[in-house]
């Protein structure tokens, strides 16, 4: 089987991750997470004070943009974890904070930028998935198999509430739909590399489709892009 790179775009609380994860887990490919990347630069920016709920250092952002370094590794039960200048950040990025902090990140121009650079070097062997918002469209355009995954908001507000609840985080579904609704607005409709399909993307909405379901569609069409001429 020759070694492709699937790229997997989407709105939040779809399921990327864990389509990714999985897929990567069967195939031995290697799983790159670019919204925990976002994330991370979302973390460094709050803790770092400048990033607040209601603003935004650019200038400080930007002039300290280039010593973030993000790398991705696997934990002694197999799972990959976000690591930040060599700090293990997976469970500081998981929360609602960062996650509203991480889609305002990245509307910034230079730091969408920084990150596609550190992307692009991840993938230049292949043997890669690698989930996001632009991964199809902006970092791999000639990726040979690009997904757009979508579910209704309603669906991905529960899905997100339910984790979170899971993690005894003290969360009000309303308030977890309204962001989720914003990250979207956010996500579709800023200046640089915007949320949108490819148009060589398939479609999969996983609204009333079991995990199961969704990863057999996956594992089908990577098969078919893998053994294809």
């Amino acid at each position: 089987m020759k070694k492709i790179i699937v790229a997997i775009d989407g709105f939040s609380s779809c399921g990327k991750s864990t389509m990714a994860k999985k897929l990567a887990g069967e195939t031995g490919y290697i799983y790159v997470d670019t919204g925990a990347m976002y994330r991370a630069v979302s973390l460094y920016c709050i803790q770092n004070g400048w990033m607040t709920e209601t603003d935004m250092n650019e200038v400080e952002i930007k002039k300290h943009i280039h010593s973030i370094r993000i790398d991705f590794r696997t934990n002694a039960e197999g799972i990959s974890e976000t690591y930040l200048n060599n700090k293990n950040v997976e469970s500081e990025i998981r929360t609602l904070e960062v996650a509203n902090g991480a889609s305002r990140v990245s509307t910034l121009g230079f730091v969408r930028r920084e990150l596609v650079r550190q992307q692009q070097l991840m993938g230049e062997k292949k043997g890669i998935v690698m989930d996001g918002r632009d991964i199809g469209t902006v970092v791999f355009p000639t990726a040979e198999l690009k997904i757009f995954l979508t579910a209704s908001p309603e669906i991905r507000a529960e899905r997100r509430y339910l984790e979170m609840k899971e993690k005894d985080e003290n969360v009000i579904f309303e308030e977890v739909l309204a962001n989720v609704l914003e990250r979207d607005d956010r996500d579709q409709n800023r200046a640089e590399s915007p949320l949108r399909k490819a148009d060589d993307a398939f479609v999969i909405d996983n609204s009333v489709l079991t995990e199961k379901q969704q990863q057999d569609i996956l594992k089908k069409l990577f098969v078919e892009k893998t053994t294809s001429n």
